[in-house]
């Protein structure tokens, strides 16, 4: 039995480094993958979203009123965007996602506030996202007592009251009791459908390759097109399992309300795999071995998570990062599905998230084809 000699080891040690130096793709994947981590959970991540679009929708224009909205305009959780004349122009922009909340001031509330009765304002949240929502409400009372007891000074001083001078009322629309799984049940279509159609597609056709069948196959006289398409449909299917799988136990498991049109999302879904597929497809045409397909497809799952809304509140990123969660497709597809399933949208109302899709679509459909051609020949 040989003993254990430094030459030997040595030896294994300058291969390993000599073969991580010739795959300089894997070797860059492993070091760009814990950065991409750092820079988004240190940069990009925040539970505390602030800067939330609101409209305003006051019927009294008295000193107490103007107070009250100078101070939600100065504080960082609102950024006032809209000043809604009517209930109806306010639900639909919160149906379409314009605004998080609308603040409505009764039209008596000056006199009312002078007079201690402590009126009534009513706050509607789109609760489709209850961690969005609750540190910016509760901000809200307290801004509201801060201020107005400012202005209640000398003789109106008695006016103050510990309970706040204002009465909040809050109307959370589509998740009235703040159910996460209302929230994140439905987007799990989306991060399940990432995963799977990108991962496995590229995993598919880099095996075919490795164990030269690729070739095999196209020595008859099936064209590429044929065998791209073909190997894609198989995977369309399987998506379309996933997604019908994942909408019976949001149902039947955790009783998601289903307000909209089930064969809208399915229409929307066939966009959505395709878009992953393709970009499944251009992995396979850029790694030369399973191991770069999978993090080749991990570099591009990864963002797709933390900057599509899924787990933590888009709004409450920074606008970078924002920018950059935008152009993923996931994030326009969890938009769609959930106004779809908790607000009932339409085909017109999910048009706004439906063209960013498309356009990706095509992108990567180019590209993928592209690629895929030019590996074949």
């Amino acid at each position: 039995m040989h003993r254990f000699t430094f030459h030997r080891f040595w030896a294994i040690v300058l291969k390993e480094f000599i073969q991580m130096k010739r795959d300089r793709l894997t070797f860059a994947m492993m070091v760009g993958i814990p950065l991409m981590q750092l820079m988004l959970f240190g940069f990009a991540i925040n539970s505390d979203p602030k800067h939330l679009p609101t409209a305003i929708r006051s019927a009294d224009q008295g000193p107490m009123a103007r107070a009250l909205v100078a101070a939600l305009k100065q504080t960082d959780y609102f950024t006032l965007v809209r000043e809604t004349a009517s209930e109806a122009e306010a639900a639909r922009l919160l149906e379409l996602g314009d605004v998080q909340f609308v603040i409505n001031l009764p039209a008596d509330f000056s006199r009312r506030l002078l007079r201690g009765e402590r009126p009534t304002v009513l706050i509607e949240a789109d609760a489709t996202d209850p961690a969005a929502s609750g540190p910016a409400l509760a901000a809200a009372r307290a801004i509201a007592a801060s201020v107005l007891d400012r202005e209640l000074t000398g003789p109106l001083a008695r006016l103050r009251s510990k309970a706040g001078p204002v009465n909040f009322a809050v109307h959370a629309h589509y998740n009235p009791e703040n159910i996460t799984q209302y929230n994140v049940v439905p987007g799990l279509m989306g991060v399940v459908l990432t995963m799977t159609m990108v991962v496995i597609t590229a995993l598919a056709i880099t095996r075919e390759r490795e164990r030269g069948t690729m070739e095999n196959l196209l020595a008859t006289p099936v064209r590429p097109f044929e065998v791209m398409t073909g190997k894609i449909l198989p995977y369309i299917a399987v998506g379309y399992i996933q997604l019908t799988l994942i909408l019976l136990a949001a149902r039947l498991v955790f009783g998601v309300p289903m307000v909209g049109s089930l064969a809208l999302v399915y229409a929307v879904s066939l966009v959505f795999i395709a878009a992953n597929l393709a970009m499944g497809i251009t992995f396979s045409t850029l790694a030369r071995n399973q191991l770069q397909a999978v993090q080749m497809a991990f570099f591009f799952f990864l963002p797709s998570i933390l900057l599509s809304g899924f787990m933590f509140p888009f709004r409450g990123m920074p606008e970078w990062a924002q920018a950059l969660g935008s152009c993923l497709p996931n994030t326009h597809f969890l938009r769609i599905v959930r106004g779809i399933l908790l607000k009932g949208s339409g085909v017109a109302e999910i048009m706004p998230e439906m063209w960013p899709l498309l356009l990706f679509l095509a992108v990567a459909m180019t590209v993928g084809v592209k690629r895929y051609r030019q590996t074949l020949d």
